[in-house]
């Protein structure tokens, strides 16, 4: 049998990174975070990749060789594969099977989802302002010049403490502030219609990446595979719409530990929030993802009471849950019906949405964005000259040299200086 030292051998092709990539790329689940920290994890992970993709390095050498380059994976293609498994009410397989939708392999722009969700977040601000008497209500005139104090307006009367201080004034006691606000500051800020689609398909293909889950905090250590598509026949003729039966369902599907995690995770709010309907603060759940044509929309009163849970129709998919707080990585259930419209709503890269009007999905201008590798490969080696003897290295400007100091700098200046030293050396 082959040598397990070989997975990671540097001269191999099964190096490290290579077992990694190949794992991830064949849509097992991947390890958790102590992964591909010790030679043992790497073997689990190479004797599960044989036993799961029928590969025996002795009767088939040929299963040395990847069939994908390890260096054309990127980010947003982790999760690429043919098809993803539904899961169906006993939390195992259902022996049916979809396709990946294009829209997983859509580019993941982190700057553009931050940039969308901070402009999207500003929309349900509601105008406030202070009252525009607050600071003046009360008569106060300024005593002038002459009795050795300031100038500012000064409260009238007599008989109380309050008579004679100053008023009026954003550095007085009672006073009002400076530039008070209004309610006609500018709330709102509009997003252009391109940029809201490419965030919410940016954040969708982040739902699809196990690492990105992981990395935002959610616990999916448990689930069988993300993306999770849970059969929507669970959801027939109103099966699911108690709360009981939604926990049920997520302690099936291995999301009860991320529900968890939200339970512990309620805090009391710092501030002054405590008192305006905000009393408490906790951390963000699944998603539920939903089709209301054939799933119903009795599963919204199901999953409303669970901590943390959220549901959302397929066809009005909101950044702000599908990345909160501009965060990539939402852990998103979808049942099997929201998950095969996808194709329909948001269309591919050569085909129009039927939904979204002249919209296609964005691509990648560069499929590999490691200019290094490109450099350094053979191909483009090839066709590069050899290099020129000169050096490598050439300054960035010519040295400055003090001709008064430098001989050799002031003959080239002046090549008359030679006889003027000469005579010198003459006279003396």
């Amino acid at each position: 049998m082959l040598n397990q030292d070989a997975v990671w051998d540097t001269q191999s092709r099964w190096n490290r990174s290579t077992v990694t990539e190949f794992i991830f790329g064949t849509g097992l689940r991947p390890p958790n975070r102590r992964a591909l920290s010790e030679k043992n994890h790497l073997g689990e992970i190479y004797r599960e990749a044989r036993k799961v993709l029928n590969f025996n390095p002795v009767t088939n050498p040929a299963a040395l060789k990847p069939t994908v380059d390890p260096g054309s994976i990127t980010i947003n293609t982790m999760a690429s594969r043919p098809t993803v498994t539904i899961i169906g009410k006993d939390g195992k397989s259902s022996g049916n099977t979809h396709t990946l939708p294009a829209v997983f392999l859509s580019p993941i722009r982190p700057d553009i989802v931050q940039e969308v969700h901070k402009g999207m977040a500003k929309n349900k601000r509601q105008p406030y302002s202070v009252s525009e008497k607050a600071g003046h209500q009360t008569s106060a005139e300024s005593w002038g010049t002459g009795r050795a104090v300031a100038r500012i307006p000064r409260v009238s009367g007599g008989g109380t403490h309050r008579a004679g201080q100053a008023a009026f004034g954003n550095m007085c006691r009672s006073g009002r502030m400076f530039a008070p606000t209004k309610t006609w500051r500018k709330w709102h800020v509009k997003v252009n219609q391109g940029q809201k689609r490419y965030a919410t398909v940016s954040a969708i293909a982040a739902s699809g990446v196990a690492p990105l889950l992981l990395a935002r905090g959610h616990q999916v250590s448990n689930v069988p595979e993300v993306p999770l598509v849970v059969d929507s026949a669970l959801f027939e003729n109103a099966a699911v719409a108690r709360t009981a039966a939604a926990v049920s369902l997520l302690k099936t599907v291995g999301a009860a530990d991320d529900v968890e995690k939200v339970k512990k995770s309620k805090k009391l709010r710092a501030g002054k929030g405590k008192l305006r309907g905000r009393r408490f603060r906790q951390r963000r759940g699944p998603l539920v993802i939903y089709d209301p044509e054939v799933d119903g929309k009795e599963l919204v009163t199901a999953f409303r009471n669970v901590p943390g849970v959220e549901t959302s129709p397929v066809t009005a998919l909101n950044l702000l849950q599908l990345a909160p707080g501009g965060h990539l990585g939402r852990f998103v259930v979808w049942t099997s019906a929201a998950f095969k419209s996808l194709d329909t709503i948001y269309g591919t890269t050569t085909q129009p949405s039927a939904l979204k009007k002249d919209f296609l999905l964005p691509s990648n201008i560069v499929s590999q964005s490691d200019l290094t590798r490109l450099i350094n490969s053979s191909e483009t080696q090839s066709a590069l000259n050899e290099p020129k003897g000169y050096a490598l290295t050439r300054r960035s400007a010519v040295q400055k040299k003090n001709p008064l100091k430098n001989k050799q700098v002031m003959l080239r200046l002046n090549p008359y200086a030679a006889v003027f030293s000469k005579e010198a050396a003459q006279k003396k």
